[in-house]
């Protein structure tokens, strides 16, 4: 008897489940929380790669690049000063392109190789002369964290996601 009335008093008792609740959504909070905080850092990543893809492309564009008869590491070291500091240089990967018509210009992805964990792609350096349209494609792998729920922004080996940032300009003549 006495035991019945202890639990009709545990069950009247409202003291706790503020808690009790909270304990109930805390790890869906949590997962939601990092998934938010992953994506606004993945659009913090891209918008610096869109940043550096501007800048690259007004090298070729104004014809820097190509009066200074720069090969691909040069250009990749000037593209690289405009990257922010969280984007590392190491981490870049860029495909320079020259095409007859900006119908011609190849906006898709290109498909990534890898050998022991590493790109093994090699790009196309060909910036142009004065009035030639090109195409500048900046890529880079951001690694991401898998998250709670099963929620996950990698779209390549490794938990990365690739970022490409693309550029179709005419260059100027000279």
């Amino acid at each position: 008897m006495r035991k019945l009335k202890i639990f009709r008093q545990l069950l009247r008792d409202t003291k706790g489940t503020s808690v009790l609740e909270f304990a109930f959504i805390a790890p869906m909070l949590m997962a939601m929380l990092v998934s938010i905080l992953q994506t606004a850092l993945l659009y913090l990543a891209q918008d610096g790669l869109e940043t550096a893809a501007e800048a690259s492309g007004r090298l070729l564009m104004t014809g820097q690049s190509q009066q200074a008869s720069w090969n691909a590491a040069t250009f990749k070291n000037e593209t690289c000063k405009a990257l922010p500091p969280y984007l590392k240089c190491d981490g870049l990967m860029i495909d320079v392109q020259t095409v007859n018509s900006y119908s011609g210009a190849t906006m898709t992805p290109p498909t990534l190789t890898y050998n022991n964990g590493n790109v093994s792609n090699s790009f196309t350096f060909s910036p142009g002369t004065g009035g030639a349209i090109v195409v500048v494609r900046l890529m880079y792998l951001w690694p991401v964290m898998p998250a709670p729920q099963g929620f996950s922004l990698a779209n390549e080996p490794g938990s990365k996601r690739r970022l490409m940032a693309t550029s179709v300009l005419k260059s100027e003549t000279w």
